[in-house]
């Protein structure tokens, strides 16, 4: 009898050291989201409390995100063998330095740089997800690496409202001290909960392949994430093309470096390819729509339009957003066993194309672009739940994190591109000496969105070949 009692309490003891590491993964996640949301809701405080001008404090968004994606592939071969948990420990410790920074009353250049360092709490994920898959038995691995896709969801919704309510009570740097109490919190929890990993060879990093995917990609960043560079044509052109010539070199050099930063032939391979690619248009297609939501429901009451939602009220707004796509991200494992992960994903995406047609027949209710939001929240989590299980097809253990950060780099400039995209269509549909675009701006900028949607369903969808099925 003793046997079997013996036996039952060394796999209670492993499920709850399982459920023990989940929680913890998600929890790292959660705070990185929310840390790499703050700079949104704090744009105008920045400007008007340190005297820059917006476009200077929209710096503080960009240069994390441009932060979290050139850093991702890095931290990926770092993190591909024995120091993944190090460089987890050394990553969130950079990223309570860059928090102290944002928190410390020192001038806007140590703000821009300790809001980079925060961005390394974006790129961290895909080391998480390499972690779940490495240490979690399949199943509850499957369900963790959903919920980690999904907390930049989640981190939204809960971040917009709680940092837009300390800037109302405490200020701008109490805002960003959130940041920081997150990422030590983090960083604690890392610490405490993390495997050892097994000992094994030293990962060899690609110096050259490094720097030319940081440049090549910063330049296209910079290009689609900042708009106002297109004032100068000529210059905006060159950096987009000097940009494509360098990660043109990079691919070269690549596919012959004796250890490459990322394995291209791996990238390559349909399903991985077809996940890549769409999540670039998809991402374009939903971070176009969450934009104007969020700039619709805060236009002035002198628009005869919106809703005038003040700072926290708008933050607020996006709290169905997170909501549904919690959900999604608890609902989408058990839903794609039953209908595969490819119609999964394209339901994902049919429920945005839904949310911006509810909101182009019914933008004058509020509840209605409330229910808008929550169904475009319950895409987003859709998407970014079954993504990493079409994107890790065929892939080896040991390339998770690696591939994962490429996998991070589509999402990050089609969000970039969407977010350019609404900023255009807006401008466009503002009338000459206007202040303010017409409300038909908005409506037809929400059906913009369509295409890329249907688009990147159809790439996932769609088998490239008769055998394809199921996952591929």
């Amino acid at each position: 009898m003793a046997e079997p009692m013996s036996t039952e309490s060394r796999d209670h003891a492993l499920t709850r050291r399982d459920g023990r590491l989940s929680r913890a993964l998600v929890c790292t996640a959660l705070a990185g989201a929310v840390i790499g949301s703050v700079g949104a809701p704090l744009i105008t405080p920045v400007a008007t409390g340190m005297h820059v001008s917006l476009d200077a404090a929209q710096w503080t968004l960009t240069v994390t995100l441009f932060s979290g994606a050139i850093a991702g592939p890095v931290l990926g071969r770092l993190g591909s063998g024995p120091y993944r948990r190090i460089t987890i420990l050394v990553t969130l410790a950079l990223v309570v330095a860059g928090g102290l920074l944002t928190v410390l009353p020192l001038p806007f250049a140590a703000l821009l740089i300790g809001r980079g360092l925060q961005g390394f709490a974006v790129a961290v994920g895909a080391l998480l997800m390499s972690v779940a898959r490495a240490h979690l038995p399949p199943e509850r691995s499957a369900s963790t690496i959903a919920a980690l896709s999904v907390a930049t969801t989640v981190g939204i919704g809960v971040g917009y409202p709680v940092i837009s309510l300390l800037d109302q009570l405490a200020g701008l740097r109490a805002a960003y001290g959130l940041g920081l109490l997150l990422s030590a919190a983090a960083l604690v929890i890392a610490w405490r909960t993390l495997p050892v990993e097994e000992p094994g060879p030293r990962p060899r990093i690609d110096l050259a392949g490094a720097l030319l995917l940081a440049i090549g990609t910063l330049g296209v960043l910079l290009v689609v994430a900042e708009p106002s560079i297109w004032a100068t044509a000529w210059l905006a052109g060159g950096i987009l093309a000097g940009s494509v010539v360098i990660l043109a070199c990079w691919v070269f050099l690549e596919l012959r470096a004796a250890a490459p930063l990322v394995h291209l032939r791996l990238l390559g391979q349909g399903p991985v390819l077809r996940a890549n690619l769409a999540i670039l248009v998809a991402g374009t297609g939903l971070y176009l729509l969450f934009s104007l939501f969020t700039r619709y429901v805060q236009t002035p009451s002198g628009a005869h339009y919106g809703f005038a939602l003040p700072g926290v009220a708008a933050g607020a707004a996006l709290i169905p957003f997170s909501l549904l796509g919690f959900l999604a991200g608890k609902a989408v494992p058990r839903l794609s066993t039953r209908i595969t992960e490819r119609w999964t994903y394209a339901l994902a995406v049919v429920i945005a194309v839904a949310g911006a047609l509810l909101f182009t027949i019914g933008s004058e209710s509020l509840p209605v672009v409330l229910l808008a939001i929550a169904l475009l929240g319950f895409a987003v989590g859709g998407v970014f739940a079954v993504l990493p299980r079409l994107v890790l097809v065929g892939v080896p253990q040991a390339e998770t994190a690696s591939v994962l950060s490429i996998n991070q780099i589509g999402r990050s400039i089609g969000m970039s591109i969407g977010s350019a995209l609404s900023g255009f269509l807006l401008a466009a549909a503002t009338p000459d000496g206007a202040m303010l675009p017409g409300q038909h701006g908005y409506l037809s900028a929400a059906l913009w969105a369509l295409p890329p949607l249907a688009l990147s369903a159809l790439i996932v969808a769609v088998p490239r070949s008769p055998r394809g099925s199921g996952n591929g």
